[in-house]
């Protein structure tokens, strides 16, 4: 054997040992994992099945009585001499107010407990321990334990999802009051999930979960009166729902930065879902959500990086320093000096983002005087070299006259600048700049979007995180259930991936024969949002007849739009398909070749598609006009038709491709 050989079998050898060892270790780990899950979740069951058993036999409050009773019972009021009413009644009703006092504070102290954990989380065993706290609490009549519950069972968040039993709590709560309950009942309502699809019941809970307080209720309004999903659209009505959510989203944005989500596409990337080298993981999950959090460790090591950085006279990292002592956090105390020593450092080296720390710090008057001509000599500088920060703040000054005339249309053009970075306050400002015609011609719809941008930015965002990791664990359903509420929410990513899931097949909370027609909606909701793909996918269902009948003129008229207007090979090459058949538009075989050459322009994918498209195109037209010439071509065709069968141009091709590799062989050769 050749030495060459030899090394490289023993490297395979040893690389599948490893992998071997590798396994094995972790499906160690991994049952040692399942054995501690096991116990938590059974507990968690326990209260679960307790809690149900308690909510539809009898209510809370009943509990509560009979634990009185009880304790009334035990210690019966002797009075000496003579018997007073009053007193008793007095007592009575002390002993049952101190009581539910007791009752509830302890159902309160256990949920805040629950909370505490669930955010400090670093693994599913604490976030286990988290759901324990919240299930004991429930136990105790606390309400927002129950949705807490309700959402778990809902969601499969701590491995169990559950919808019946997360329905019967919803119904619950929903009597109770609870708007988060009554924004729920409602997303299963227009699904048909665990529930019959009724849209009009579906509106009835969104209105009340709205009323009460529920901002995905508002999103869910303001998206339906948007795009008129079973109301009347209504661009003002959409506006007024949107504004609400997106005030609170502004509020949240200038108290602390958010953290950005990735949205991945379930339908961009299939072949990389349960690979190894995935970008997008829980670590870098967990990495975004301890900086939003300020969590110890995260920060301690950021500072760690940022100072050794600054050190060796990185300017980003001395602008970075600066901020976190500007805002203060768990790693170092709020220190306005020091902020302003790291971000004059960072200026000095035309730092961006240190000029647009020295300018707030002159705006908001910490560590230095307020001093608005400062703050816009600084703003400014940080503007020009295109941070989208300082183009706000810009904006923000010549908007509300910070030192300075106000000046709409300036304010305009550095929101606007800044808004193309992605700036959220900056979209903001804008929305509410078009909403009431503020240095612009107002326009309802452009302020809608704009708002619906701000409001697509809150923090129920995260889902897009655990409906993809649910989803590469194989949790379909899990994944199914938190797309198809963030698709109700509006969002287009959400609208597809629903729809990708749904016309799978793998979920198992719909029956089989309704998941086409609802992915079929959900693809027509994301092409309407611009989405080119799902306008593709609507000219496919037509074409094949799924979830609907066929209707080839129609996926005709989806293929044209999704070519013309979004450039898409793959519409292309459908469209110069059913041209050179005549399915549902009249045979064309000039625009049919013209289509197949764009598509080919269009993505180098379409190249070996379009090749052998071309070639069986001019092969039959070739023997088209051999037997026009030779045949009646009315009685030929037909026998062709009956002989071969309707696609005999498949059977063509497969006669020529041998052929031509045929001859380019023997060419090389």
């Amino acid at each position: 054997m050749k030495p060459l050989s030899l090394l490289i079998g023993i490297l395979i050898i040893l690389g599948v040992t490893i992998k071997t060892i590798k396994a094995e270790e972790h499906n160690k780990r991994q049952k040692e994992r399942n054995v501690t899950t096991q116990v938590s979740v059974n507990e968690i069951k326990q209260y679960l099945s307790h809690i149900l058993e308690q909510r539809t036999s009898s209510n809370v409050i009943n509990k509560r009585e009979n634990l009185l009773e009880k304790k009334k019972n035990q210690r019966k009021i002797r009075i000496k001499g003579f018997q007073n009413k009053d007193i008793l009644k007095r007592n009575k009703n002390h002993l049952q107010k101190q009581a539910e006092k007791n009752f509830t504070d302890e159902g309160d102290q256990l949920f805040k407990m629950g909370i505490k954990v669930l955010q400090q989380s670093k693994s599913q065993k604490q976030k286990e321990e988290a759901y324990l706290l919240f299930a004991k609490a429930a136990d105790m009549g606390n309400l927002k334990a129950m949705e807490k519950m309700a959402d778990a069972l809902l969601f499969g968040n701590f491995g169990v999802q559950n919808i019946t039993a997360a329905i019967q709590l919803y119904e619950s709560l929903a009597k109770e009051g609870s708007c988060k309950a009554q924004n729920a009942l409602g997303f299963l309502s227009s699904y048909g999930i665990g529930m019959e699809y009724d849209q009009a019941k579906a509106l009835i809970y969104y209105t009340f979960g709205s009323a009460g307080g529920n901002m995905m209720s508002q999103m869910i309004l303001g998206y339906r009166y948007l795009s008129g999903i079973n109301v009347l659209q209504n661009c003002e009505v959409a506006l007024s729902y949107y504004k609400k959510v997106a005030d609170y989203i502004a509020d949240t944005f200038e108290k602390s930065e958010g953290v950005p989500v990735e949205k991945v596409r379930l339908t961009e990337r299939p072949e990389n879902l349960s690979s190894n080298s995935e970008i997008l993981d829980w670590d870098i999950y967990q990495y975004y959500k301890f900086l939003a959090e300020r969590g110890d460790v995260q920060i301690q090591k950021a500072l760690h990086y940022f100072l050794k950085a600054a050190k060796a006279g990185s300017a980003n990292a001395m602008a970075f320093i600066g901020k976190m002592y500007l805002e203060g956090n768990a790693a170092v105390p709020q220190n306005n000096t020091t902020a302003f020593k790291y971000f004059s450092m960072a200026a000095s080296k035309g730092n961006a983002i240190g000029l647009h720390g020295l300018g707030l710090l002159y705006f908001r008057g910490k560590g230095v005087p307020l001093n608005y001509a400062e703050a816009l000599k600084y703003f400014q500088k940080a503007a020009e070299k295109g941070w989208p920060d300082a183009q706000f703040q810009l904006g923000f000054m010549y908007y509300s006259g910070s030192g300075i005339w106000k000046d709409y249309k300036l304010a305009f053009k550095y929101f606007y600048l800044a808004s193309q970075s992605g700036q959220p306050l900056a979209i903001y400002y804008l929305a509410k700049m078009y909403a009431t015609g503020t240095g612009v011609v107002r326009s309802c719809r452009t302020a809608v979007e704009l708002y619906k941008g701000v409001c697509e930015l809150g923090h129920w965002a995260e889902k897009f995180l655990t409906a993809y990791f649910a989803y590469k664990d194989g949790d379909i359903d899990s994944s199914l259930v938190q797309y198809a509420l963030l698709a109700e929410m509006g969002y287009e990513v959400a609208q597809s991936n629903s729809a990708f899931i749904l016309e799978s097949k793998k979920a198992n909370i719909l029956e089989k024969e309704k998941m086409y027609p609802m992915a079929l909606l959900l693809w027509n909701r994301a092409a309407i949002q611009g989405n080119a793909f799902a306008r593709v996918k609507i000219g496919d269902y037509h074409y094949y007849g799924y979830g609907t009948k066929k209707d080839y003129q129609t996926a005709a008229t989806h293929y044209s739009i999704a070519a013309n207007k979004y450039h898409n090979a793959q519409a292309m090459f459908n469209l110069a398909y059913m041209y050179e058949h005549g399915l549902g538009i009249t045979k064309d075989i000039h625009l049919a070749r013209r289509l197949y050459d764009m598509a080919a322009q269009t993505s180098p994918d379409a190249h070996i598609p379009v090749l052998f498209a071309i070639m069986k195109l001019e092969t039959t037209h070739l023997l088209r006009d051999i037997l026009f010439f030779n045949f009646t071509t009315r009685w030929n065709w037909l026998k062709l038709d009956n002989t071969i069968g309707a696609h005999w141009d498949l059977f063509v091709i497969g006669l020529i491709v041998p052929g031509l590799i045929l001859l380019l062989r023997n060419h090389h050769g």
